[in-house]
C-alpha cells in the first residue's frame, strides 16, 4: 500500500489522481489533502478517501469546513501557509503529488523533500522559479522526483533504460491550443471564453491560458533542462495538433523514442503514483486506427512570443526563470480580470525581464525575494498601462 498527500487536491489534477485512486483501493491510500476555496468538492474528497489531514487556504474556511463536516469524525483542519507545509510533510506519506497552480508549489515542494518524500511533481514552476536548488536537495536527501506533466512524462518513459550520455534531444510536444491557425489580428480581440476552450485538454483556467499564449511551454523548457539534465540547445519544441504523441526522445545513434496515448492526464499521473510498476488506468485504451493522421509544425515564435521569452529566461539563468513566471502569473489574471488585452500578457513579460539583472539562485530566499519584486514591477506596469 503507497500512502500519498495531495497538494491541490481540488484542481484538474488533483480530482484526476483521486480517480485514479479510488480505481485502485488496494494499492493507494490518501492520508493527507491541500485545497484552496472549493468547499464543496473538498468535503466529498473527505467523505470519500477519508485522510487524516487537510489544509485549506485561511482560517475562514477552515471554518466554514468544520461546520460543513459537523460532527462525524473528520479529519485534522488547517489552513494557511502552515497548514500546506504539514500535508506536504505529513506523517505516513511515502509520496507528495505536487499539484498547486504557479510558484505557490515552490514551498510545499521543498518541505515535502525536506521531510523525505519522493514527489510527483505536477506544478512545474517548482523546478522553473528554483530548479537547481531543488535538484540539489532531492538529491541530497535521495528523493525521487517523478514527472506528471504529460510531455515530462513522456521523456521519462522514453529515457527509462537509457543512459543521459545516450541523449541527443528532447523534443516537446505542444497542440498549439486554440489560436494555432488564428492570424495576429484575430489574437489581438481574444475573449476569455475563447483563450479557455482548449481543443484537447481539461485543465485549470491559469494553465489553459499559459496553453493559449505557449508560456505553458516556455516554463516547461525550463523544467526539462533541470529533470532530464539537458542544455537549451538540446531542447526543442514541435506543433502536434492532435496531442497523441506526447513527447519525443532523439538519441545519439539518431534513433527517436515517442511515447503516445490520449489526451488523458490519469496516464501519466498513474505512472508517477506507481512508478516503478504499471496499474491498469481504468480509462480508455488508445486505438491506433481511430486517430488518423498525425501532424507536426514548428512554433511560430513571432505570433506566440511567450515560449521565446521562457528560452530567453533559461538561458540567462539565475533569478530570470523565476521573475519570467512571476510576470507571467501576474500578466494572465489581469487577462483573466479583463484588465489587458490577451496580446499584452506578453508585452507585461518581457518589460518586466527587461528590468531585471538575474542573480544566483543561492538560497529559496533569493527566489521568493525576486519572485515578489517581479510581481511589483508587474503591477506598476499594468497600472500605467501597456499596449
Amino acid at each position: 500500500m503507497k500512502k500519498i498527500a495531495i497538494l491541490g487536491s481540488t484542481g484538474s489534477i488533483g480530482v484526476n489522481a483521486l480517480d485514479v485512486v479510488s480505481k485502485n483501493p488496494q494499492q493507494l491510500e490518501v492520508v493527507a489533502l491541500a485545497a484552496g476555496r472549493n468547499l464543496d468538492v473538498l468535503k466529498g474528497q473527505i467523505e470519500r478517501f477519508r485522510p487524516k489531514t487537510v489544509s485549506v487556504i485561511d482560517k475562514e474556511h477552515a471554518g466554514r469546513l468544520k461546520a460543513m463536516c459537523g460532527a462525524a469524525p473528520r479529519p485534522e483542519i488547517l489552513w494557511g501557509e502552515e497548514g500546506v507545509r504539514s500535508v506536504a510533510s505529513a506523517p505516513g506519506a511515502d509520496m507528495v503529488l505536487s499539484a498547486i497552480v504557479g510558484a505557490a508549489g515552490l514551498v510545499p515542494t521543498l518541505e515535502a523533500i525536506e521531510a523525505g518524500k519522493d514527489i510527483a511533481l505536477a506544478n512545474k514552476e517548482t523546478l522553473v522559479t528554483a530548479g537547481s536548488l531543488v535538484i540539489e536537495r532531492a538529491r541530497s536527501k535521495g528523493i525521487r522526483i517523478i514527472p506528471v506533466d504529460s510531455e515530462h512524462s513522456a521523456v521519462f518513459q522514453c529515457i527509462e533504460g537509457n543512459g543521459e550520455k545516450s541523449v541527443g534531444r528532447v523534443i516537446l510536444t505542444a497542440s498549439g491550443g486554440p489560436f494555432l491557425r488564428a492570424g495576429r489580428a484575430e489574437l489581438e480581440t481574444v475573449r476569455i471564453s475563447d483563450a479557455l476552450n482548449h481543443p484537447n485538454w481539461k485543465m485549470g483556467r491559469k494553465i489553459t491560458i499559459d496553453s493559449a499564449t505557449m508560456m505553458n511551454k516556455g516554463l516547461e523548457v525550463i523544467e526539462a533542462r533541470w529533470l532530464f539534465g539537458v542544455d537549451y540547445e538540446r531542447i526543442d519544441v514541435v506543433i502536434h495538433p492532435q496531442s497523441i504523441i506526447h513527447s519525443l526522445v532523439e538519441f545519439i545513434d539518431g534513433s527517436v523514442l515517442a511515447q503516445l496515448g490520449l489526451p488523458d492526464m490519469r496516464g501519466p499521473i498513474s505512472y508517477a503514483l506507481f512508478y516503478p510498476e504499471r496499474k491498469p488506468g481504468g480509462f480508455p485504451l488508445f486505438d491506433l486506427s481511430k486517430v488518423g493522421r498525425l501532424e507536426f509544425q514548428p512554433p511560430d515564435l513571432e505570433r506566440f512570443p511567450c515560449l521565446r521569452l521562457g528560452y530567453e529566461a533559461g538561458r540567462a539563468g539565475g533569478t530570470m526563470p523565476a521573475v519570467m513566471n512571476a510576470a507571467n502569473e501576474v500578466a494572465v489574471n489581469a487577462f483573466l480580470e479583463e484588465k489587458i488585452p490577451f496580446q499584452s500578457i506578453a508585452r507585461v513579460i518581457e518589460e518586466v525581464m527587461s528590468r531585471h539583472v538575474p542573480a544566483g539562485v543561492s538560497s529559496l530566499e533569493a527566489v521568493l525575494s525576486a519572485d515578489s519584486q517581479a510581481r511589483r514591477q508587474a503591477e506598476e506596469i499594468l497600472e500605467k498601462g501597456i499596449g
